[in-house]
């Protein structure tokens, strides 16, 4: 098994789930789970690591993923302080604190 991190997402457009090896560039796969993604991609990163250095291409290495203990949860942003009066006024029409809104608008991406 390779060590190459995989992210999966559900994709409307396709109505399956996308795996990506994002340290490989345009190295990704799909199945009807994630589970089926994950070991195609498994596949698709094994082919594509092959294929470089069939090649002659440089393969990069795996980037580290930290474990989620490694992260507290918190980070500084600076922003213009229009944006921050614009959020913080987003927030108060929605009832929620600033934190609680920031965090909602970064979930939805």
């Amino acid at each position: 098994m390779n060590r190459y991190p995989l992210e999966i997402f559900w994709s409307s457009e396709c109505q399956g789930f996308i795996a990506q090896a994002p340290d490989l560039p345009g190295c990704s796969a799909s199945g009807a789970t994630e589970a089926e993604a994950a070991a195609a991609a498994q596949q698709a990163v094994a082919a594509w690591v092959e294929a470089a250095r069939a090649a002659g291409r440089a393969v990069p290495a795996p980037r580290e993923v930290l474990p989620l203990h490694c992260y507290s949860g918190k980070f500084l942003v600076r922003v213009p302080r229009s944006l921050h009066a614009r959020l913080a006024r987003q927030a108060a029409a929605q009832g929620v604190s600033l934190n609680q809104y920031v965090a909602g608008v970064l979930a939805r991406g």
